[in-house]
C-alpha cells in the first residue's frame, strides 16, 4: 500500500463517470426491452381502421375494401333495390336483425347509417367463403328478387341488407363493421363516433 495523500478530486470524478456510463447502460438496455412490449407494425395495420373513398362510386356498385384481414363490401344501392327490402320480410330468417351482428345504429330495415351506402363483412356467416354480389337476375337465387348476394359454396343468400334468407345454411345474417363517414365522399372502417 502506498503512503500517497488521497486524491479526492479524482475518486469524486471516477464514481460520477462510473455512475455515469453504468446509467447510460442501464437506459440503453431498458429502451429496447420496453419497446418490445409495444404491438408489431403488423399487429398494429391488422387493427387499424381504413379509409375507404367513395367519390366515385356508382348506383349499383360494389368496391371491397381490407379490414382486419377480411373483405368489407361498400354497395351503393339503387331506389329500386332500397324498395326490395321489405318485400321480403316473411322469407327471412332475422328480418329485424335481432342477433348481434351489427352495430346499434345499423339495426335497421336497411342495416346502414345512410340507406343507401351499404358497409358489410363479405364473409358467409356458415363456413366463410366470400358471397357473389348479383348486381342483376338474381331471382334465379330468390324469386321477386332482382338483387343480392350469393355462396356458392353452399347455396346462402343474402338480401342488399345482407339479411339471410330462410332454409339456407348461413345461420346469421352479414356482419355490419363498425364504421363512420367522415364527409360524403369518405368512410372509415374500424372506427365510428363513439370510438374514435
Amino acid at each position: 500500500m502506498s503512503n500517497a495523500p488521497v486524491d479526492h478530486g479524482r475518486r469524486r470524478f471516477l464514481t460520477i463517470a462510473t455512475s455515469v456510463v453504468g446509467g447510460v447502460g442501464a437506459i440503453g438496455a431498458a429502451v429496447p426491452f420496453i419497446a418490445s412490449w409495444n404491438p408489431s407494425e403488423k399487429a398494429k395495420q391488422a387493427g387499424a381502421a381504413v379509409t375507404a373513398d367513395i367519390s366515385k362510386l356508382e348506383d349499383g356498385q360494389l368496391i371491397r375494401v381490407e379490414w382486419r384481414g377480411k373483405p368489407v363490401w361498400i354497395v351503393k344501392r339503387t331506389p329500386a333495390m332500397l324498395e326490395t327490402l321489405t318485400k321480403f320480410d316473411d322469407k327471412l330468417r332475422d328480418p329485424a336483425s335481432e342477433e348481434p351482428q351489427q352495430p346499434d345504429y345499423a339495426k335497421n330495415t336497411h342495416r346502414s347509417k345512410k340507406p343507401e351506402i351499404f358497409v358489410a363483412v363479405g364473409i358467409c356467416t356458415h363456413l366463410g367463403c366470400s358471397p357473389t354480389y348479383i348486381m342483376k337476375d338474381f331471382e334465379a337465387q330468390v324469386e321477386g328478387m332482382p338483387s343480392g348476394f350469393f355462396c356458392p359454396c353452399h347455396g346462402s343468400t343474402y338480401d342488399m341488407a345482407g339479411r339471410v334468407f330462410s332454409g339456407v345454411p348461413a345461420p346469421t345474417n352479414l356482419m355490419i363493421p363498425p364504421y363512420m363517414f367522415v364527409d360524403d365522399t369518405t368512410i372509415i372502417i374500424g372506427e365510428d363516433e363513439g370510438t374514435a
